[in-house]
């Protein structure tokens, strides 16, 4: 009895093994689900394009004001003393490019607005020719005190390289130089003055001493110039995407010269004709204060979503075992 009982069970166990080792091989043949598809990497728009637009404030100096060639100038040419155009502002935009994290480059053009300059002139002369005309005459001595007055503006084209020393905490510090060229107008020019031969006497007929008031207005006129740049600032990040500056430059303009002068008949009284030259003024330097804002065109974009359905594809059909 016993004897039939362990039978019994051994053909059950292996009716159990039978059944289910189809299903064991089954499933250990089954593979892993794929992985989801990767993510599109996001996309870059624009490159490394940035617009930028500036305003400021300049203090001007210029090393020489010279008059050449009129009936009061002497030796051809009479330099000024305390020439000075005191300050004035100005307002530009340009485009650039930012190269890397440490270089980028632009080209900016600008107006400058206009601003008084004024120049003050004393000087004096002695022929050096006793008795000139045989009649007794002294040397013909005196002095000339003349004020000039007038505008200055400019409008100014330059091309920039800059570079970025590293970014701290958002601000960055920057170096940069620029050259260019620079369209200098003179315009609203007006002298006046005095000249004065207190010696212009006769030995033999004394005569009161000379003096005559001397006024001139002088045409507008626009000169092309080299112009160069220096600058340094620090660069403060705004978003991702704006960037404000805060910078000092030294602009070199060149120089500027007026047209020709037509003399002032009712300050002079009595116009005695002859030719008046023009004004120029050399090596004009601008010390300047800006701030500007930089906007990168240049970022990322979302990469374009996945289809709402994916492609039909036929379920694979069942793995076949071959031993």
């Amino acid at each position: 009895m016993a004897r039939s009982k362990l039978q019994a069970l051994a053909r059950s166990l292996t009716l159990v093994a039978s059944v289910g080792a189809p299903c064991l091989a089954q499933a250990a043949d089954l593979l892993p689900p794929p992985p989801p598809p990767p993510v599109a990497p996001p996309i870059e728009v624009g490159g490394g394009w940035y617009l930028r637009g500036d305003v400021g404030a300049s203090l001007y100096h210029s090393k020489e004001f010279v008059a050449y060639g009129d009936k009061y100038t002497y030796d051809n040419e009479r330099y000024y003393q305390n020439a000075g155009y005191g300050s004035g502002a100005f307002a530009g935009v340009g485009v650039g490019y930012q190269f890397n994290a440490f270089l980028r480059g632009d080209v900016t053009g600008e107006y400058r607005f206009s601003n008084g300059f004024s120049a003050r002139h004393h000087f004096e002369y002695d022929t050096g020719v006793a008795d000139p005309c045989g009649c007794g005459a002294a040397n013909l001595r005196g002095n000339v005190n003349e004020t000039a007055k007038g505008n200055f503006d400019s409008a100014v084209v330059l091309a920039n390289g800059y570079f970025d020393l590293g970014t701290w905490y958002g601000v960055t510090p920057f170096v940069g130089g620029g050259v260019g060229v620079a369209f200098n107008t003179i315009s609203g020019t007006h002298v006046s003055g005095n000249v004065s031969e207190p010696l212009y006497v006769t030995l033999v007929n004394p005569v009161a001493s000379y003096n005559k008031t001397i006024g001139a207005y002088y045409k507008s006129d626009t000169t092309t110039s080299f112009a160069w740049a220096l600058h340094a600032g620090l660069g403060f990040d705004v978003t991702p995407n704006l960037k404000m500056e805060i910078a000092y430059r030294y602009l070199n303009l060149g120089s500027a010269k007026s047209g020709v002068g037509v003399e002032d008949c009712e300050l002079t009284k009595a116009c005695g004709g002859g030719s008046l030259g023009v004004y120029k003024t050399k090596s004009i330097e601008a010390h300047d204060v800006k701030v500007g804002f930089r906007y990168l065109l240049g970022g990322v974009a979302a990469a374009p979503l996945p289809p709402l359905m994916a492609d039909y594809q036929p379920a694979p059909g069942p793995l076949v075992r071959k031993y």
